[in-house]
């Protein structure tokens, strides 16, 4: 039933950090640079008392492990899942600070400073970027986040800086690669500018087999942007489009009572070979920005984006599969938005200070039908529209040359619509069990509308006694508005009763206090939290057999994440990072439990070193992801997911114009899952202790890249 459920969901779904002494600056990530003649924000710019730390084209460029979700996961705080063959990271979800199978709810990502998560449970699905047009990823630990961008940052907030054309001669770069699994990619890019005029073109393609069967996977990405600057402001329009398809093979069943172990047998096989998930997305943005005055920036942006996603799965047991349809999902989300904001920046009584105001409005409507087999009449369609509403304030101020203090809040009005059309004379809309009988699915949900005002509210300090020593300290409260999946999912929970759409909203208070130093070549950036959560929206069991979303019992998440770096000399250069992550139910029936699918301890250690200038380059990154409870086990009583240790190598170079490079991720080999569902049931008559489903991972695999640029 876990299985199942997980799947169902998923349907749903389809279903060298730099560490440095920052000026102050609190418009960073939330402009990302579209405010600036130049497009260029300061690296160590961020929300003052935050733990914050970036990567880099280069970074990205000269990571073995190529996929975004990989590349993150070198950060301390960060922990990925992939369930679904790690290929190109496809729907892989990342993690912040410890929230498990609620992950992708509770991280949010931004794109040039706007959020692209969606109001469904699906993650923001990072093979969907081209990786050639990110000129850096600014990462912000911790819920401060929620002040400047809205609810879904509870663990942290992502932010994606792109690449522009502007001020740059034309410029053209085209490159190929292959690797293992019959992978095959495809690189397209152009920039560049003709006076206040500048633009660039982003596309890729890619192709695989993946390393299970059923796990083929091709996808096609294209990102644009169109500006035109001048010293007064500038216009910009961005346009970006991707197409997916993606094989679902399933898990691998261990079930110790029957002698089942296909982690051994067959590690490769699907226990669904018919299942698939195929995803279109669209969107567009455009905004301009002005200069009022010196020191004040009005930026008005506003944007639409468009996600369909179509998936299909079919009747199958771990050892049987067959053609007949289970069920589909056929899924539109259109999500509108308006963004206007003032940035202002001065300087009173010798005190230097900024703020950022704005007003965020979104407004998402999700349609989705849940049929037999797609093209059939839908059992249940839902319909769901949420918008919101707000507005917000950060303010920094220099006190002391030395000492910046921070405040700021939002609140949001959010308003709730839902509706369910359930038809038991669909095809699949009732279903037979001999010898109990015929009975519908499910009953029609009850509609909900349904409005609520949620607050965010940051106070943070950073104290710099030297210019290579500081301190910083923030205090932050946050909220997490359900998403409609979560929604959707307290429908279709089966039974005989009507049931709504009603969830509380999640709420936490964080504290954090941290270190920032440096000595000539070292970098140190160490900080420690606590994260008390209330009404957690959470997927999990219920005792008949059922599955449900719910808001559980009060949870906490605490910890400490450090980041190193350190130059040997100008051609070799470490990076490091190590975090340890605990997430436990306070309160109720788990109280001490470990919440599922998050690693205690975590840590990286890379060496980068150029032998002979960039004509030859070598990288090296060593990952330990410490042991985690399987999803669905909130009890604690089943087997752990095991930790892993894997050894990432590059070999590459450039000259003049061509580039080239060979990586092997995975050099030794090691067998691995980072995802498996427990059953919930392991003690008491009819035990289940010890059987899970397990999604494992490729072995060793390599990849050879080439290509030039004009």
């Amino acid at each position: 039933m876990a299985s199942a459920a997980f799947v169902a969901v998923t349907a749903g779904n389809e279903a060298a950090a730099q560490v440095t002494l920052p000026e102050i600056n609190v418009t960073d990530t939330r402009l990302s640079g579209v405010g600036n003649v130049d497009g260029v924000v300061p690296l160590g710019a961020g929300i003052v008392g935050a733990s914050t730390s970036v990567i880099t084209a280069e970074d990205i460029a000269r990571s073995p492990e190529q996929t975004l979700p990989g590349i993150l996961s070198r950060e301390p705080g960060v922990q990925v899942t992939n369930p679904f063959g790690a290929v190109n990271g496809a729907r892989s979800v990342v993690d912040m600070r410890g929230f498990g199978a609620s992950a992708g709810s509770n991280t949010l990502i931004l794109i040039n400073g706007r959020r692209v998560n969606d109001v469904d449970i699906a993650s923001f699905d990072l093979a969907s970027i081209p990786r050639e047009s990110i000129e850096r990823i600014k990462i912000t630990r911790g819920n401060s986040g929620a002040v400047l961008y809205g609810d879904g940052a509870m663990g942290g907030v992502i932010n994606i800086v792109t690449k522009t054309g502007v001020a740059l001669p034309p410029k053209l770069r085209l490159d190929g690669a292959f690797g293992s699994f019959n992978y095959k990619e495809g690189n397209l890019s152009v920039s560049g500018s003709n006076g206040p005029w500048s633009a660039s073109v982003y596309s890729n393609a890619i192709g695989s087999d993946g390393y299970r069967q059923n796990n083929h996977y091709t996808q096609y990405n294209g990102v644009a942007d169109i500006r035109y600057t001048v010293q007064e402001g500038s216009f910009y329009l961005n346009l970006s489009a991707d197409d997916q398809s993606l094989g679902l093979p399933g898990g691998r069943r261990v079930q110790p009572d029957i002698g089942m172990n296909q982690l051994i047998t067959n590690r490769r096989g699907a226990t669904t070979p018919y299942d698939f998930g195929d995803k279109q997305g669209y969107s567009g943005t455009i905004g301009f920005t002005r200069m009022l005055a010196p020191g004040a920036e009005l930026i008005v942006d506003g944007g639409i984006r468009q996600r369909l996603q179509q998936a299909a799965f079919f009747n199958a047991t771990p050892t049987m599969a067959t053609t007949d349809p289970l069920r589909a999902v056929d899924t539109t989300l259109t999500t509108s938005s308006f963004t206007p904001r003032i940035k202002l920046d001065s300087v009173f009584a010798g005190m230097k200070w900024n703020a950022l105001g704005g007003i965020d409005y979104y407004n998402a409507d999700y349609n989705s039908d849940r049929s037999l087999q797609l093209g059939s009449a839908p059992i249940n369609k839902y319909d769901l529209n949420q918008s919101s509403l707000a507005a917000y304030w950060m303010q920094t101020i220099s006190v002391l040359p030395t000492t910046d203090i921070s405040g700021g809040g939002r609140i949001q009005r959010t308003s709730i619509g839902a509706r369910d059309k359930f038809d038991a004379n669909a095809p699949g809309g009732s279903s037979c069990f001999p010898p109990f009988g015929c009975f519908p699915n499910g009953v029609q949900g009850i509609p909900l509308d349904e409005s609520q005002t949620n607050h965010a509210f940051h106070l943070g300090i950073e104290h710099r006694f030297t210019p290579d020593f500081a301190l910083f300290g923030r205090w932050a409260q946050s909220f997490r508005v359900p998403n409609v999946d979560e929604r959707v999912g307290m429908v279709t929970s089966g039974g005989i009763d009507p049931t709504t759409f009603r969830l509380r909203t999640q709420k936490s208070h964080d504290v954090e206090g941290g270190v920032r130093f440096s000595n000539g070549p070292l970098k140190v950036q160490w900080s420690i939290y606590n994260m008390n959560l209330t009404d957690e929206i959470h997927f999990r069991y219920a005792p008949n057999f059922i599955a449900d979303n719910t808001n559980l019992d009060p949870t906490r998440r605490y910890g400490n994440e450090t980041i190193v770096t350190y130059a040997f000399n100008d051609a070799v250069r470490f990076k490091g990072g190590l975090a340890y992550t605990r997430s436990v139910f306070r309160e109720g029936i788990f109280a001490g439990n470990d919440v599922p699918l998050i690693s205690k301890w975590t840590g990286s250690g890379g060496v980068s070193w150029d032998i002979w200038q960039k004509y030859l380059t070598l990288d090296t990154v060593v990952r330990y992801v410490g042991d985690r409870r399987m999803d669905n086990d909130q009890r604690n009583l089943q087997p752990l997911i095991p930790a892993a240790t894997t050894v990432d190598m590059r070999l590459g170079g450039q000259y003049e114009q061509f580039f080239w490079s060979v990586a092997v991720v995975n050099l030794f080999n090691k067998q691995y899952f980072d995802y498996a569902i427990a059953s919930p049931f392991p003690d008491g008559p009819g035990s289940s202790l010890g059987t899970y489903n397990a999604y494992p991972l490729p072995g060793r695999t390599f990849m050879v890249k080439a290509g030039m640029t004009w």
